[in-house]
């Protein structure tokens, strides 16, 4: 053993190599796979059927990883249920699960593939990562026997999990997160008896990882960018797309920039369950993003992040979301309100009859200030001011607070909050703001075609979401999106 002196410079040495190789900036990648899905069953197949059928969607997420690193990508996300799909019954899944460890085990699957028992998936992905020299992000199902001696412990004597599992440039398996938010219909798996809010190390920042529909909840998602102060989110899943607030690259983004992080966004591709939208997203935009319902292509994205966005010089000032709404006297109300439903959800709307104006809209404790002016008044399109105050409780139980510009599918006011994709109206000007309840505020700006703003609006530290021109293309929608997880 080395005298504590000799070790001094040799630590030295080593804070200073891990210095050099950290870097201020990485490339990212993430694949939207349109996944190949087994036969529909309600009973188990072979388990080789079932390694045949994720070795079909390995060999296409293995091309994607290949290219991704020969253009430079540091890590590559791939999407929930990206290896062998969705829609199985608790029995069904089971050929499909593998045990998988906690990474405190210092384990490279490549180079020990049966340390754990039968691991053919791990040993893969292990390899794409460790072939190819990047961490790879990938999704797939845990299984973990139990006894009788746990009371929560399913009669088929084990859980099984939606995981993530992320291998580094050796292969080795360096995280692991069990989905603690279920969607309907997720019957096959468990919810583990606590959230986890999990996080790694890398020469390019702080990393957090959770799946779909995670993102809608306090844990783990906010823990961990707030508590956890994680630099980017890794996002496996599989989204089907709600026009108009929780479309995925809108609601995504948004969720970015309000958190002030980086995200890493891979979806399922699947046009037939409204399946597409991923992207690359900074606290200041979209670096890239991809929606298609009109093929069913797989699609690589790529592009540069900062690694620790907080520190940008980009990065957004804090933002006091309800101070302008609070200090200013509500707009004139047009005595054209009325109720529309928005994904279940009774919102307050007022129908914006004139090229421009500046309304008010209230529900509850929520009041919505619009200033707006189109650059041309259509007589086929009708757009409203919304506001919901509220708990939502269609696919999950949350409270919103929404305030939304939105188009009308058509000039019958009832059409108002339902499913639109185009619109000929562009704006001159518009400033959204609210007396939001919650700090938890995701700004979305969505324009005809289902396509986003970036660089084209910003938010005021006094909380207003306003456009820095006359829009480049027709408004489908100006939202302030709130989570007011506090009363959850």
């Amino acid at each position: 053993m080395l005298p504590s002196q000799a070790l001094l410079p040799a630590v030295v040495f080593a804070l200073a190599a891990l210095q050099a190789l950290a870097s201020d900036t990485f490339m990212a990648a993430v694949y939207e796979h349109a996944v190949i899905l087994p036969h529909p069953t309600q009973e188990p197949v072979p388990a080789s059927d079932a390694l045949a059928l994720m070795n079909k969607n390995m060999d296409v997420l293995e091309g994607a990883i290949k290219e991704a690193a020969q253009q430079g990508a540091h890590i590559i996300v791939t999407p929930e249920d990206g290896i062998y799909g969705w829609q199985f019954t608790r029995e069904s899944i089971y050929p499909y699960l593998e045990d998988i460890p906690d990474p405190a085990v210092n384990w490279i699957p490549c180079t020990d593939p049966s340390r754990f028992g039968p691991a053919p998936v791990q040993e893969r992905l292990s390899c794409m990562a460790r072939n190819n020299s990047i961490y790879v992000v990938a999704n797939i199902g845990d299984k973990k026997l139990c006894n009788s001696s746990d009371p929560s412990c399913p009669r088929d004597g084990r859980y099984q999990y939606n995981t993530d599992v992320i291998f580094d440039t050796q292969g080795k398996l360096v995280a692991r997160y069990h989905k603690y938010n279920l969607f309907l219909g997720e019957n096959q798996f468990n919810y583990p008896k606590e959230p986890e809010a999990v996080t790694f190390e890398t020469p390019f920042g702080k990393f957090g990882i959770f799946t779909c529909f995670d993102i809608l909840f306090y844990e783990p998602a906010v823990v961990l960018v707030s508590k956890m102060q994680v630099d980017t989110v890794l996002f496996p899943t599989a989204w089907m797309n709600v026009l108009p607030f929780l479309t995925a690259i809108e609601f995504h983004s948004a969720w970015a920039m309000g958190m002030g992080v980086n995200l890493l966004s891979a979806n399922t591709h699947n046009t037939s369950m409204e399946m597409t939208g991923s992207g690359i997203y900074a606290p200041t935009g979209a670096r890239t993003y991809s929606y298609n319902m009109k093929t069913e292509d797989g699609h690589l994205l790529i592009a540069e992040l900062d690694a620790h966005p907080r520190l940008s010089p980009a990065s957004l000032p804090a933002v006091s979301w309800n101070s302008y709404a609070l200090s200013v006297e509500r707009f004139s109300q047009n005595g054209h309100e009325f109720t529309g439903i928005i994904f279940e959800d009774p919102f307050t709307f007022t129908e914006l009859t004139k090229p421009r104006g500046n309304f008010t809209v209230c529900q509850k404790d929520l009041c919505c200030h619009l200033s707006y002016k189109m650059a041309e008044k259509r007589d086929n399109e009708v757009y409203v001011l919304g506001a919901f105050d509220g708990l939502h409780v269609f696919e999950g139980q949350y409270y919103l607070q929404i305030c939304t510009l939105l188009k009308c599918p058509s000039t019958n006011l009832s059409t108002c909050g339902q499913p639109v994709e185009t619109a000929q109206t562009k704006f001159e000007m518009f400033s959204l703001s609210g007396t939001f309840g919650t700090s938890y505020i995701f700004p979305e700006v969505l324009y005809s075609g289902v396509q986003l703003a970036p660089g084209e609006f910003e938010v005021l530290a006094d909380g207003r979401l306003i456009n820095r021109n006359t829009t480049s293309k027709p408004v489908l929608s100006v939202t302030l999106f709130g989570r007011w997880y506090e009363k959850d």
